[in-house]
């Protein structure tokens, strides 16, 4: 150590590595040429339609996003919904995702879950370039193969 040089406190070293931290980019999205932000309704789109392509998901949201998609289906050219029955809570680097289903009766929720989780991270990790920390699914319904039946009648039948 040099006669003029003056030993750092630890606060002042802790500023110094502070400081080094914050110059280092945090993720794929984060570059030295600049930074990629998405939108929350992106990632709910992303993480929707992963949802749906998984086998037994028989449809998604509650009761009243599902009331509500029936009449929104009907006016022609409308476009379907795909981010209904998904909640994203994102930051720069990383989302949580929740997502609301109704289940085909007969399948495994455990495994029709997992499958789910497997789809939505793969998905948006490879799509966004965000980590995502939870998937967490709500089973608000079982969908009944007689229902479908019931739907299809005529109403004088019924």
């Amino acid at each position: 150590m040099s006669k003029n040089t003056i030993p750092q406190t630890g606060q002042q070293r802790e500023r110094n590595e502070n400081a080094e931290e914050e110059k280092t980019l945090r993720g794929p999205l984060q570059t030295e040429h600049g930074v990629t932000t998405i939108d929350e309704n992106v990632v709910a789109k992303i993480a929707g339609m992963a949802a749906r392509e998984v086998p037994g998901v028989y449809d998604m949201g509650n009761a009243v996003r599902r009331a509500f998609s029936a009449v929104t289906d009907r006016i022609p050219n409308a476009q379907t919904n795909v981010a209904g029955g998904v909640s994203v809570q994102k930051g720069e680097t990383q989302a949580a995702i929740e997502i609301t289903i109704v289940i085909d009766y007969g399948v495994s929720i455990v495994e029709v879950s997992n499958a789910i989780r497997r789809n939505v991270i793969e998905q948006l990790e490879g799509t966004t370039g965000l980590e995502v920390v939870e998937v967490n699914i709500n089973v608000t319904d079982v969908h009944l193969p007689d229902e479908d039946a019931d739907d299809s009648e005529p109403a004088d039948l019924k």
